[in-house]
């Protein structure tokens, strides 16, 4: 199965000399900022979504803030909530890293979630 993922690269060149650049974004803040994304989009309480997903609201907002490490069971279902597959929520935060490593502006962060999820 031939695939278009381009070849991994180091994350820094630690033989130059030059200053490294900004930290690249943890996954676990970009999936945050990907979920209450799409849950404003929709217009939910942070309350309501926590709800169909099945965890504490708490615990969502933990999520969405990167604060949480949650398990692939969790963030399938809170996509779930947020009527999003797995794999459309995973290209969203792979766009958010993308952009965030860019320099683009943040105001396109989960775009393709966030259509999807309209």
């Amino acid at each position: 199965m031939a695939s278009s993922v381009p070849p991994l690269r180091p994350a820094t060149d630690r033989t130059s000399s030059k200053p490294s650049p900004a930290r690249e974004p943890l996954w676990r803040h970009a999936l945050g900022e990907c979920l209450r994304g799409l849950r404003h989009e929709r217009g939910e309480k942070l309350s309501e979504t926590a709800r169909r997903a099945g965890v504490s609201p708490q615990y969502l907002s933990e999520m969405e803030r990167g604060v949480k490490e949650p398990s692939s069971e969790m963030i399938a279902a809170v996509a779930g909530a947020l009527d999003v597959t797995l794999v459309d929520l995973t290209l969203a935060v792979v766009e958010t890293l993308r952009s965030a490593q860019s320099g683009t502006s943040r105001g396109a962060t989960c775009s393709a979630a966030y259509a999807l999820a309209a």
